[in-house]
Parts: structure tokens; sequence; C-alpha cells
């Protein structure tokens, strides 16, 4: 038996658009498509009533619409892969670098969603497929309509986009070149004839002959055409059960396992048919009278009888809007023989929907055909059915993609489905925006969540961007980072002891100095209890006075606490008989003998008299690790002084550059020193000088039973960032109280690591952006990143004996990581 030949035509022939002019789409019977790309909100951001919303808003926007339009939306989602940043004009840092290329090629899904709104000359409800273009051998071109339909249509699709927009879905009409391409750029009617969404599509044969075959891709298509494809309740969400826990909801879109849930190439086609509403009231009447005369000869029929009673009841009573329906999934591969995975995979997902997975292989060619932008009024009606607006809108594909902020200052995370980067900015766009009041950030995290990980990123990538950054840590988290950097690293060890000379300035100290060392004398001589006198806090100001009017006379003399001890001794001591300044007035004996054991040869000589002469204002990356000293009752009041010292004259000297300092668990220490005031100061004033203020913690009753947390930290962070709380589930309820966390914030963040990628090494966080933005992210890092940030003893022993071996950090660094790779 010899095999039937098909003859061959060509695309100019059959093809469907007669002409592309102003934006609209006219095909050869007369059908005007206006064409619009769409960006929808992000998947995982949404919350039940966020859904429901998005529902009701599309619902009326279809009830807009005049008779005979279609309304037809087309998802595309094509696998692509994430090309790094190499040649962007900037040089990378070797971390940076060693980030992108961690990520080459990292596979993804694109999504790109397209909304076509076609009027049709006339009713199309017989339309079947078999009346298409790409059937019939003629073509009779049909008048067009008149003026007034066409301007009443296109001010239903103004009221529609309107509408939408409010509802914050982005809308960008396609132009001409859009539509049809340019001599270097295809055109959308291209791209989808050959299923290609490049710029530089080449145009492939279409092959009718054994279903679909779109130059190399075999095709496949998924039909919900039929009522008894679908559930017997369309939602407008559905319970995610893989992001889900017995206490929290977590809901995404009903279409959303046939959107971007579903890794494979496809496209999922939406329609909705918007005919004469009153004309199908009355056709439904007369074949309800038909099948109530024939009930008695049928069950069925009576069956059948009370649906249509339901139906048309509920469009009377409840005003809705009888609409007809389509969706289908078209999915292809370019792999040879039998696509069976494909095939398991999309039935899958159709199935997670609850609905029957049906592939239709008669009219794969019509639906395809009718796909094509602007020809939907071609669609064959036989594959739809009709169900009111509220129930086709179910159908929808409301999610897309994490987007990456356009704004240039930001971090790197990663999405939750692929992991591929997203450029994602916690300050400054948030600001313009109105989300945030501040750009400060509290970051709640146990033990083993990644905290350490999410923080070292944030910091680097902070400080390649310009930000000067102060660290205040109690366990060696940022070692690795600061050496890299070449910043300044304040630790305390028997044999090397933390030292300090507050006393050092470029030029004449300004009175925020002057006023620092004075509360730093005070804080070493008085105790907390006792209190300063006026005439006390006026001789302390005279006497810096002129202590720097005599170092500027005499510049061999170096400023320190000892130069600074001598001169009370001798020409201060002169001064004070020559004013016969009594000692019930300023007792200068006291002072020297209490202060005694900072000058030299005393037992803290080494705290404030420094050898180095930094200039701590303009370092750029400085750590103050605490860990040895954070219950010491001399040491620790005055290096926490001095932190805040160098703060505060960072904040109040370097003018528009981006400031930040990040206090970890060392801020329950310094709350305790009588430093509450200096944390209040800080998170409420930080703001106006360019700088945030982060505060890291690890347990939930360093939250609940300090009111400084409570009352200043918390209520001056706009940007919350949790990691992993499952350890603290049995008390969440509290930590969500006290944050402020809405439900669907709670869902989010029990939704952490509940579904990371198998085989995939990272840690989720949570961050809410002023509590009505909130994401969850993938932090996900290259391996040299893993060696610099890397708080387990025996890496960062194996990464320092590199550097103590000759090798620069860079360098150990990379031959570290190096063996890791090596080592799988």
């Amino acid at each position: 038996m010899s095999n039937l030949l098909l003859p061959s035509a060509t695309l100019e022939e059959k093809q469907p658009i007669y002409k592309v002019e102003s934006g609209c789409l006219i095909s050869k019977n007369a059908d005007v498509t206006v064409a619009y790309r769409l960006e929808l909100p992000e998947i995982f951001t949404l919350s039940v009533s966020d859904y429901e919303a998005l529902h009701s808003v599309f619902v009326k926007a279809v009830r807009l619409l005049p008779n005979h339009t279609v309304v037809h939306k087309q998802d595309w989602f094509v696998e692509d892969k994430y090309m790094p940043g190499f040649d962007q004009g900037k040089e990378l840092t070797m971390l940076s670098h060693a980030y992108e290329r961690h990520f080459n090629e990292r596979p993804f899904l694109q999504h790109t969603c397209y909304l076509f709104l076609t009027k049709t000359a006339s009713s199309r409800e017989n339309w079947n497929s078999l009346s298409t273009l790409l059937s019939r051998s003629k073509i009779v071109p049909k008048e067009m309509m008149e003026e007034k339909l066409l301007t009443a249509f296109f001010n239903a699709v103004s009221q529609f986009v309107r509408l939408l927009s409010d509802a914050g879905i982005r809308f960008t009409q396609l132009t001409d070149e859009d539509l049809t391409g340019t001599e270097e750029k295809t055109g959308l009617l291209e791209k989808y004839l050959s299923l290609n969404l490049d710029d530089a599509a080449p145009m492939v044969d279409l092959d009718f002959s054994q279903g679909l075959k779109v130059g190399s891709k075999v095709c496949q298509c998924y039909s919900l055409g039929n009522l008894d494809d679908l559930p017997l309740h369309l939602e407008t969400d559905v319970k995610y059960d893989k992001l889900s826990t017995d206490r929290t909801h977590f809901a995404v879109g009903f279409a959303a396992p046939v959107g971007l849930l579903l890794g494979c190439n496809h496209i999922y086609n939406q329609y909705l048919f918007v005919d004469d509403h009153q004309k199908t009231l009355k056709t439904f009447e007369k074949k309800r009278d038909n099948l109530n005369s024939l009930a008695l000869y049928s069950r069925q029929n009576a069956i059948n009888k009370e649906f249509y009673d339901l139906y048309l009841n509920q469009a009377v009573s409840e005003q809705k809007l009888s609409v007809r329906a389509h969706a289908n999934l078209l999915v292809w591969t370019e792999q040879e023989g039998d696509p069976k995975e494909l095939r398991d995979l999309t039935s899958s997902a159709i199935a997670q929907m609850n609905c029957r997975a049906r592939e239709n292989m008669v009219d794969i060619g019509a639906l395809f055909w009718a796909g094509i932008p602007g020809n939907a009024g071609d669609f064959p009606t036989e594959e739809s059915f009709y169900t009111f607006a509220e129930q086709a809108c179910c159908l929808w594909s409301v999610e897309t993609n994490y987007r990456s902020s356009s704004s240039p200052f930001g971090i790197k995370l990663s999405d939750r489905i692929s992991g591929k980067p997203v450029h994602v900015d916690l300050s400054d766009a948030p600001m313009k925006t109105g989300l945030i009041t501040n750009r400060n950030k509290f970051i709640l995290g146990p033990s083993g969540s990644g905290k350490s990980f999410f923080t070292n990123g944030m910091v680097r990538q902070y400080h390649e961007q310009g930000t000067h950054v102060l660290l205040v840590d109690t366990g060696n988290s940022y070692k690795g980072l600061c050496e890299l950097k070449g910043g300044v690293y304040f630790t305390y060890e028997e044999d090397n002891p933390i030292s300090f000379n507050p006393f050092f300035v470029v030029g004449r100290p300004d009175v925020e100095k002057r006023e620092s060392l004075k509360t730093l004398l005070v804080t070493l001589w008085k105790r907390e209890d006792e209190r300063v006198s006026q005439s006390e806090y006026v001789s302390l100001s005279t006497a810096l006075t002129q202590y720097y009017g005599m170092l500027e006379q005499t510049p061999a003399l170096r400023a320190s606490f000892n130069t600074f001890y001598e001169f009370l001794q001798g020409p201060f001591k002169t001064y004070l008989a020559t004013e016969k300044v009594r000692d019930q007035d300023f007792d200068l004996q006291n002072f020297l003998y209490v202060l005694r054991p900072f000058y030299r040869g005393g037992e803290y000589d080494y705290l404030l008299n420094s050898a180095k002469d930094l200039n701590l204002v303009q370092e750029s990356f400085i750590v103050f690790e605490l860990d040895n000293i954070k219950d010491h009752p001399i040491l620790f009041p005055v290096v926490t002084l001095i932190i805040m010292d160098t703060f505060i004259a960072k904040m109040r000297t370097l003018k528009g550059i981006r400031k930040m300092i990040l206090i970890e668990e060392a801020w329950k220490a310094i709350a305790k020193e009588g430093m509450a005031e200096y944390i209040k100061y800080l998170f409420k004033t930080v703001r106006k000088f360019f700088g945030e203020a982060i505060v890291v913690t690890q347990e939930v009753d360093d939250i609940i039973g300090n009111p400084i947390v409570k009352d200043t930290i918390l209520n001056n962070s706009d940007c919350k960032i949790l990691l992993d709380q499952n350890k603290f589930l049995n008390r969440f309820e509290d930590i969500q109280k006290l944050m402020g966390l809405t439900d669907k914030e709670k869902a989010q963040v029990l939704s952490i690591n509940l579904d990371n990628r198998p085989g995939a090494k990272y840690k989720e966080v949570f961050i809410s952006l002023g509590g009505r933005v909130s994401k969850v992210y993938g932090v996900e890092v290259s391996l040299e990143e893993y060696v610099t940030y890397t708080t387990e003893e025996t890496e960062k022993m194996q990464l320092f004996q590199k550097v103590d071996a000759g090798m620069d950090m860079t360098s150990a660094i990379r031959a570290y990581a190096s063996e890791l790779r090596e080592a799988g």
C-alpha cells in the first residue's frame, strides 16, 4: 500500500494575515487585532486573596469587550541559558567573575506573555476547522466593519488595558516592526511560525502530514476544549504541596502546572470568545425546551435539561456573562523518535490541574494555525465550550519568572525554580518607589541556616559597588572577605591585643570628633552611675582644644593617648593652676590616676596607643571582631565607643558615599553596656546620610525579650530578612506577630528550603520590603565564594595556611577552590 502524498503549498498562499498597520493586525477575514506584551506578577509572590483580586479584574475587563471579540492570551515558555555579564564594559572582581562562571549557561525557562484582542467581522459560533484559511482553496475577503464599530472596539480595548494596568500588570503594545520584523530582526509572526523567539529566527518548513512538525521540532498538542476535560470546580489558585506545610497554604495559580512549573519548551494558549450573550441564552432556552419535551424518553435528557436550567438561572439571576473558552498546550522537542518522556511530563502537569490530558492529533494543525497572532478568529468552534467569564478566566496563566531590578545598584540572588541569577535592589529602587522609608535591615536566622553566606555575599557586593562597610562580628565570619578586600581587621589575641589610636586625626578635629573623645574619656574615668559635672566637662573640652593646638605647633609630636596623658601632666596642669581651678571643679590627679592603666607601662597601654595612624573614616572595609572581649568590663565599652565614633564620623564626613554598618551577635552586648542610645540614634538617623544599619541575630528570645530590638531596630528596619525558621516552628507565631508578617509572608518563610533542587548546594532566604513586596530567593555561590565565606574552622584553617605559606589571599582562594573542585 503506497503512502498518500499530500500536495504542498507556499506559506504566502495560506498565511492568514492580510496587513499590519498602525499596530493592528488585519486578517484576510477582515478581523482586526491589537497585540500587547504583558508583564505578569512573579511566581510564588501572590496570596490567595491576590489571586482572587486579579481574577476579579480579569472578569471585569472581559465584560468591557463588545460582542464578537476574541481574547487570545499566548504564553511562551522557551528553554534558555544564562549568559554571564563578562562583556558589560566593567572589570569584574575575582569573586564576581567566579560567580558568573559558576552560573554560565544555567538552563531556565524564559517566559514571554502576549495578549491579542481580536474584533471579528461577524459571529463565528459555527466556524469549524474546515473553515480556516489553511483548508480553504479560495479566500473571499469580507467588507471591513463600520468605523463606529471599530471605534467602540478600540475604546473597549483602552479600558481593558487601563483596568489591568491599575491592577499591576504592565502592557507594552507591539508595533508594526515587532509584529512583522525588519531586515535585521525577525517579527513575532515569523517567530511563531518557526517556534523560535530569537531575533534572528530563520523560517522553517511546516509539515502537517503526520500531526505537526515545525522545522526539526516535533510537536504535541493537548486541548482543554470539552467540559469533560475539566474538573467539577475551577479555582483561581491551588495549593502547592511542595511548598506548603501543615500550618500554611502556599498558593500558586490554577494554571501554574502548565506554566513555569512545566519544564520543557511549550506554548500555553488561552482563548475566550465573547459572543452575543442574549443570542446564546435564547439558543439555550430552545435547547432546554427541546430536552424538556424529550425528558420522558431518556433520563439523560432530563439531566441535561437541569444543567441548562442551572446555567440559564445563574446567567440571569447573577448577571454572569456567557462566553466560550478553550485552552491548549503546544509542546515540542527536537529529539528523534517517540517523545514519550515529553508526553508523560505534559500529561502529569495537566493532571495536577485535575484536568484530563487529551492529546489532540486531529485538529493540531487547525489549533496551531489559529494560534498565529491575529488569527484567533479562525479558531474552530468545536474545540471550545460554553461557560461563564468567571470560569474561563480561571484557566489563564497569571505568573511569570522572577524579574531582575532595572536599578544599577543591587545584589545577585537566585530564582527558586532554576537557580538563575536575579539582580535584586534592596535599597535604592524600593526607596524611590516608596516601598520602604529607610534602608535598614533586620536579619534573623538560626545557626546553620546559611546566614553567613547571605551576609558575606551582600556585604561583598555592596563594597564592590562603592559602599563603605563597617562590620561588628563575634565569630570571625568575615575574616576571609576582609583579607581579600585589603580591609582593616581588629581582633583581640593574647600576643596581639586589639589596639586603636582614637586621638589620630587628619587636620584639626571637628566638633563631632571632640565630642566622641570626651565621651571616651568620661567612659574611662567614671562609672555608669557617676555624674559628670559641667565644670569637669568644660575642663576636658579645654584640655582637648589645647592639646590639638600644641600638636599643630609641634609637628614632630605624635597624637596618641600617651602624649595626651603627658600633656595633662605638664602644660594642662600648669594651666589649671594659673586659672585657679579647684579640685572639686576638676580633680586632675584623680583623672590621671584612674586613666593610668591606659598610659605607657600600664595594664592596657596598648589599647589607645596603636603605632598605626589609621584614618578609619577613609578605610572602606573595617571589621571589629569582639568575641574575645565581649564580656570584658573595660575593653568592651571602649571598643564599642570607638566603633560608634568611627561610623558616625563616616556618616557625617563621607558626603554622597553609601555607608553600611552591620552588627552581628555583638549587638546584644552593646545594648547591655549603656549603648542603647547609640543604637537608637543610629537606626533613626542613618538614612539621612545615605547609609543603612543592619542587625543580625539567631535567637528568637533576642527579639522577644529585648526592648531595643522591638522598639528601635524592628520599627526602623523596613527590610526584614529571614532564613530557615524550622527550628522556631513552634514559636513562629510570636515571631510573626512581633515582625508584623502577613499570612502570605508566613507561608513564604515556612516554605524556605522545602523544595530545593536535587543535587544543588544552596540555602534559601526570605526578603520583605516594607511588608508590601516579599519573595524567597536562593543563595547559591561559587566554590571561590564558598571558601571565602565559610565559617567552618577546619576549612578556614586550610585557607589561611596557604596565606601563611606566602600566598596572597586571591591566589589562596583560587587554589583551595580548585582543590575542592577536583575532589568533587
